[in-house]
């Protein structure tokens, strides 16, 4: 029935989740210091959900796999990929920093530090490497010319 379905909990949105799990814990039990900016945080998550859906439409419309670890199909520089090669990545970091925001403590946006961090080294230096091998100088001349974060 799910021949050729592949699931793997090692995909960005289960380490959003479970960041997001952390940065609720923290907030909720270890609350360093107390603030109440809310709607900043909703503001900021939903721009980052925002980044995240124009960025996955691009993925679509080039026909080119999203999922981290598949061969590329096209290198996408149009769209929010003009302004940095991860959008997706950093809306993810957004979400993150507004559900972290919405936690109303110091300590729940201490995962926001770590997750880029670990977004970097799991997946996108893989994926570079991946474009690096599809595209060559194409793929050379826009990271240079693209700052990854």
């Amino acid at each position: 029935m799910f021949d050729g379905l592949k699931l793997s909990a090692d995909v960005p949105p289960v380490w959003l989740a479970g960041f997001a799990a952390l940065a609720w814990g923290l907030g909720k039990w270890v609350p360093l210091w107390r603030f109440d900016i809310a709607p900043v945080g909703g503001i900021i998550l939903w721009i980052g959900v925002a980044i995240v859906l124009w960025s996955a439409f691009w993925f679509w419309r080039k026909k080119t796999p999203i999922e981290p670890g598949h061969q590329p199909k096209a290198l996408i520089v149009e769209g929010p990929y003009r302004l940095n090669r991860n959008p997706i990545y950093t809306g993810l970091v957004l979400i993150l920093l507004g559900f972290a925001l919405n936690k109303g403590a110091l300590s729940a946006l201490l995962p926001v530090i770590g997750f880029p961090i670990l977004i970097t080294q799991r997946f996108i230096l893989p994926e570079e490497t991946l474009l690096r091998s599809a595209f060559g100088p194409e793929a050379e001349a826009y990271f240079a010319a693209t700052r990854r974060w």
